[in-house]
Protein backbone atom coordinates (compact mmCIF):
# COMPACT_ATOMS: atom_id res chain seq x y z
CA UNK A 1 0.00 0.00 0.00
CA UNK A 2 1.26 3.46 -0.89
CA UNK A 3 1.70 5.98 1.91
CA UNK A 4 -0.16 9.21 1.20
CA UNK A 5 -0.02 12.42 3.17
CA UNK A 6 -2.70 15.13 3.40
CA UNK A 7 -1.32 17.01 0.38
CA UNK A 8 -1.40 13.84 -1.74
CA UNK A 9 -5.00 13.27 -0.70
CA UNK A 10 -5.88 16.89 -1.53
CA UNK A 11 -4.29 16.55 -4.97
CA UNK A 12 -6.19 13.33 -5.62
CA UNK A 13 -9.48 14.95 -4.63
CA UNK A 14 -8.80 17.97 -6.84
CA UNK A 15 -7.81 15.82 -9.81
CA UNK A 16 -10.86 13.59 -9.29
CA UNK A 17 -13.04 16.68 -9.61
CA UNK A 18 -11.11 18.12 -12.56
CA UNK A 19 -8.53 15.94 -14.27
CA UNK A 20 -7.62 18.88 -16.53
CA UNK A 21 -6.61 21.21 -13.69
CA UNK A 22 -3.28 22.88 -14.38
CA UNK A 23 -0.29 22.42 -12.11
CA UNK A 24 -0.49 26.15 -11.41
CA UNK A 25 -4.10 25.84 -10.22
CA UNK A 26 -3.34 22.72 -8.19
CA UNK A 27 -0.26 24.27 -6.59
CA UNK A 28 -2.19 27.34 -5.43
CA UNK A 29 -4.88 25.13 -3.89
CA UNK A 30 -2.42 22.94 -1.94
CA UNK A 31 0.07 25.72 -1.11
CA UNK A 32 3.06 24.21 -2.91
CA UNK A 33 5.21 25.45 -5.76
CA UNK A 34 4.28 24.37 -9.27
CA UNK A 35 7.44 22.23 -9.46
CA UNK A 36 6.69 20.47 -6.15
CA UNK A 37 3.09 19.86 -7.22
CA UNK A 38 4.21 18.39 -10.54
CA UNK A 39 6.71 16.11 -8.75
CA UNK A 40 3.95 14.84 -6.46
CA UNK A 41 1.53 14.16 -9.31
CA UNK A 42 4.31 12.45 -11.28
CA UNK A 43 5.10 10.30 -8.22
CA UNK A 44 1.43 9.39 -7.79
CA UNK A 45 1.32 8.36 -11.45
CA UNK A 46 4.58 6.36 -11.16
CA UNK A 47 3.15 4.54 -8.12
CA UNK A 48 -0.06 3.79 -10.06
CA UNK A 49 -2.17 5.70 -7.57
CA UNK A 50 -3.26 7.81 -10.53
CA UNK A 51 -3.85 5.36 -13.35
CA UNK A 52 -5.16 7.74 -15.97
CA UNK A 53 -7.16 10.81 -16.82
CA UNK A 54 -10.52 10.33 -18.49
CA UNK A 55 -13.34 12.42 -19.86
CA UNK A 56 -16.79 12.01 -18.32
CA UNK A 57 -19.19 11.59 -21.21
CA UNK A 58 -22.87 12.57 -21.12
CA UNK A 59 -24.33 9.31 -22.40
CA UNK A 60 -27.74 10.91 -23.02
CA UNK A 61 -26.06 13.32 -25.46
CA UNK A 62 -24.78 10.25 -27.33
CA UNK A 63 -28.28 8.81 -27.55
CA UNK A 64 -27.84 6.27 -24.74
CA UNK A 65 -29.82 7.73 -21.81
CA UNK A 66 -30.96 4.40 -20.33
CA UNK A 67 -28.54 3.07 -17.72
CA UNK A 68 -29.01 -0.36 -16.19
CA UNK A 69 -27.20 -2.95 -14.13
CA UNK A 70 -27.72 -6.58 -15.07
CA UNK A 71 -26.88 -9.39 -12.68
CA UNK A 72 -25.61 -12.44 -14.57
CA UNK A 73 -25.38 -16.00 -13.34
CA UNK A 74 -23.41 -18.39 -15.50
CA UNK A 75 -22.94 -22.12 -15.93
CA UNK A 76 -20.46 -23.44 -13.37
CA UNK A 77 -18.11 -24.79 -16.01
CA UNK A 78 -17.89 -21.46 -17.85
CA UNK A 79 -14.71 -19.48 -17.49
CA UNK A 80 -15.37 -16.03 -15.92
CA UNK A 81 -12.48 -14.41 -17.84
CA UNK A 82 -13.85 -15.72 -21.12
CA UNK A 83 -17.35 -14.46 -20.31
CA UNK A 84 -16.05 -11.05 -19.22
CA UNK A 85 -14.03 -10.70 -22.42
CA UNK A 86 -17.08 -11.66 -24.47
CA UNK A 87 -19.28 -9.13 -22.67
CA UNK A 88 -16.80 -6.28 -23.05
CA UNK A 89 -17.01 -6.71 -26.83
CA UNK A 90 -20.68 -5.63 -26.68
CA UNK A 91 -20.64 -1.86 -27.41
CA UNK A 92 -23.45 -1.09 -24.95
CA UNK A 93 -21.59 -2.72 -22.05
CA UNK A 94 -19.84 -0.01 -20.06
CA UNK A 95 -18.34 -2.19 -17.31
CA UNK A 96 -18.27 -5.80 -16.12
CA UNK A 97 -17.61 -6.76 -12.51
CA UNK A 98 -17.09 -10.21 -11.02
CA UNK A 99 -18.64 -10.25 -7.58
CA UNK A 100 -18.81 -12.54 -4.57
CA UNK A 101 -21.99 -14.45 -3.87
CA UNK A 102 -25.00 -14.81 -6.11
CA UNK A 103 -25.01 -13.56 -8.90
CA UNK A 104 -21.60 -14.11 -10.48
CA UNK A 105 -21.27 -10.84 -12.42
CA UNK A 106 -22.68 -7.36 -12.52
CA UNK A 107 -22.82 -5.71 -15.95
CA UNK A 108 -23.33 -1.97 -16.46
CA UNK A 109 -25.23 -1.31 -19.68
CA UNK A 110 -26.18 1.84 -21.65
CA UNK A 111 -29.00 1.80 -24.19
CA UNK A 112 -31.13 4.10 -26.37
CA UNK A 113 -34.43 2.97 -24.88
CA UNK A 114 -36.06 0.01 -23.13
CA UNK A 115 -36.43 -1.94 -26.37
CA UNK A 116 -32.72 -1.51 -27.09
CA UNK A 117 -31.95 -2.54 -23.50
CA UNK A 118 -33.95 -5.74 -24.04
CA UNK A 119 -31.86 -6.49 -27.15
CA UNK A 120 -28.65 -6.02 -25.15
CA UNK A 121 -29.90 -8.29 -22.36
CA UNK A 122 -30.84 -10.94 -24.93
CA UNK A 123 -27.31 -10.65 -26.34
CA UNK A 124 -25.87 -11.17 -22.84
CA UNK A 125 -27.96 -14.34 -22.51
CA UNK A 126 -26.92 -15.84 -25.85
CA UNK A 127 -24.49 -18.70 -26.11
CA UNK A 128 -25.98 -20.75 -23.29
CA UNK A 129 -23.34 -19.66 -20.78
CA UNK A 130 -25.63 -17.39 -18.75
CA UNK A 131 -28.12 -19.34 -16.66
CA UNK A 132 -30.03 -16.26 -15.56
CA UNK A 133 -30.14 -12.49 -15.54
CA UNK A 134 -31.87 -9.82 -13.50
CA UNK A 135 -31.84 -6.21 -14.66
CA UNK A 136 -32.27 -3.03 -12.64
CA UNK A 137 -32.83 0.25 -14.48
CA UNK A 138 -31.21 3.33 -12.95
CA UNK A 139 -33.73 6.10 -12.24
CA UNK A 140 -31.19 8.64 -11.03
CA UNK A 141 -27.70 9.04 -9.62
CA UNK A 142 -26.24 11.51 -7.16
CA UNK A 143 -22.53 10.83 -7.21
CA UNK A 144 -20.21 9.57 -9.91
Amino acid sequence: MVELDDVDLQLLALLSDDGRATFSDLSSRVNLSVAATKRRVDRLRAQNVITGFTATIDQAALGRPVEAFTEVRYVGTSQPDEMMAEMTRIPEVEAVYTIAGDPDMLVKVRARDHSHLQQVINHLRRGGKATGTKTMIVLGSWHR
